[in-house]
C-alpha cells in the first residue's frame, strides 16, 4: 500500500488514503484523470475536426490564437479553463453536481467517462492483469498505478521536504502539512482537518458511532487501525521486543516510546512550569490544569477531569468493573497497568535496572535503591 503520514487525532492518514489495491476500480474520483484528457481534448478539438472534415486545414497559429482567446475562469477558486466542456466540469466540484448516474447501484459520477468505467465494476470486465500477481483491472491506468506496489515508485516529491508519494493526490494533501491549510471544519467544535476522510473520523467523537468490531469479543471501535490492534490480543501477537527488560509490544513505535522509560527521556516540556513528559498527549493533558480546562464531568459524583480516559478510568470506581483479569490468579483490576504491575508478582520480572550498579528492581523498590547511591536518606 502507498502511504501518506500526518499526525491527526489518533488516526494516522495512511490509513484514510491508502490506495487499496481491491478498491482501485473505485478511486476515480482520487487518481488523475489521463483518459479524462484525453475525452476533453476531443471536445476541445471539435472545431478543428469540423475542419479537416470539410477539407479546411486549420492554420497551427490560428488554431493557438484561437484557443488563447477562449479563456474560462472559475469564479470561486480562479482556476481558468482554455475550453468551456472543461470548465463546466470543473464547476461541478464546487456545486457537488454529479449528472451521470449508474442503472445498477445509483451511484452517481460527475463525468460520463467515470461512469463507464465504474459499470465495469458490475460486468466485471478487467482487461489490465499484472504480470507480477496476477491481478486484473479495468483501466490501464490503475494498472500502471497498481505496478508501483511492486516497483516502489514514487513519482510525486514534496518541494519542501523531499518526501515522495506514489500519487499526486497524496502529494497534495501532504502539502497541506506545510501550509497549515485545513479547509474541512467540525460544526460541532470548530476543528480544522487537512481532509475530509479525518473530519468523518473526528465526527464519530460526538456521535459515538464505533463501526468496527470485534469478531472474538464483541467490543467495537471508531477506526479499524484501532480494531487490528486489539486483535492482536486475542492473537497474543507481539512483534516487538525491549532489549531492556523484555517487554513486548505490537508496533514499533510503542517501543520506541517505551524506550524513554529506560533512557529517562522525556522530551515535552511544560513552558509554564517545567514539567517534563513522555508523550505529547501527556503534556497536552497538563496544560489544560494550568488553563483551568475540566471538561469531562463524571454523573455520578460531578468530579470533573481533563480527559476522557481519566473520567472513564474514574467511572469504574462506581460501576466497579474490573476488565483486566490476571492469568495466573483470579484477581481483577480497573487499569492494563495495574495488572502488568501484579503480574510481576508472579513471573518475578523486575524490569528497571539502576543506572549505577546495574540492579534490577520495580519501580517502585528502585526508587528506594537509587538513594543509597545519591546519599538521599529514603
Amino acid at each position: 500500500m502507498a502511504f501518506i503520514k500526518e499526525e491527526t487525532e489518533g488516526l494516522r492518514i495512511e490509513e484514510v488514503f491508502s490506495l487499496k489495491q481491491e478498491d482501485t476500480e473505485e478511486q476515480t474520483e482520487l487518481i488523475e484523470d489521463k483518459e479524462d484528457k484525453e475525452e476533453l481534448s476531443e471536445v476541445e478539438d471539435i472545431n478543428h475536426v469540423s475542419k479537416i472534415k470539410s477539407g479546411e486545414k486549420p492554420k497551427q497559429k490560428d488554431l493557438k490564437k484561437s484557443r488563447a482567446k477562449k479563456s474560462f475562469t472559475c469564479t470561486q477558486c480562479g482556476k481558468s479553463f482554455p475550453c468551456k466542456y472543461n470548465f463546466d466540469v470543473h464547476i461541478r466540484v464546487h456545486t457537488g453536481e454529479k449528472p451521470f448516474t449508474c442503472d445498477q447501484c445509483g451511484k452517481s459520477f460527475t463525468r460520463k467517462y467515470h461512469l463507464e468505467l465504474h459499470m465495469k465494476v458490475h460486468t466485471g470486465e478487467k482487461t489490465f492483469t499484472c504480470d507480477q500477481c496476477g491481478k486484473s483491472f479495468s483501466r490501464k491506468y490503475n494498472l500502471d498505478v497498481h505496478m508501483r506496489f511492486h516497483t516502489g515508485e514514487k513519482p510525486f516529491t514534496c518541494t519542501q521536504c523531499g518526501k515522495s508519494f506514489s500519487y499526486k493526490h497524496t502529494l497534495e494533501l501532504h502539502m497541506r502539512v506545510h501550509t497549515g491549510e485545513k479547509p474541512f471544519t467540525c460544526t460541532q467544535c470548530g476543528k480544522g482537518f487537512t481532509c475530509k476522510p479525518h473530519l468523518e473520523f473526528h465526527m464519530r467523537v460526538h456521535t459515538g458511532e464505533k463501526p468496527f468490531t470485534c469478531d472474538q469479543c464483541g467490543k467495537s471501535f471508531s477506526q479499524s487501525s484501532t480494531l487490528k490492534n486489539h486483535m492482536n490480543i486475542h492473537t497474543g501477537e507481539k512483534l516487538y521486543v525491549c532489549d531492556q527488560c523484555g517487554k513486548t509490544f505490537l508496533w514499533a513505535t510503542n517501543l520506541r516510546t517505551h524506550l524513554r522509560v529506560h533512557r529517562k527521556e522525556k522530551p515535552h516540556s511544560c513552558h509554564l512550569c517545567g514539567k517534563s513528559f513522555l508523550l505529547l498527549r501527556g503534556l497536552k493533558e497538563h496544560l489544560k490544569i494550568h488553563a483551568g480546562v475540566r471538561e469531562y464531568m463524571c454523573f455520578e459524583c460531578e468530579k470533573t477531569f481533563t480527559s476522557a480516559t481519566s473520567l472513564k478510568l474514574h467511572e469504574r470506581i462506581h460501576t466497579e468493573e474490573k476488565p483486566y483479569k490476571c492469568s495466573h490468579c483470579d484477581k481483577r483490576f480497573t487499569q492494563s497497568a495495574h495488572l502488568k504491575t501484579h503480574e510481576r508478582i508472579h513471573t518475578r520480572v523486575k524490569p528497571y535496572k539502576c543506572s549505577h550498579c546495574n540492579k534490577s528492581f520495580n519501580q517502585a523498590h528502585l526508587k528506594t535503591h537509587e538513594k543509597i547511591h545519591t546519599g538521599e536518606k529514603p
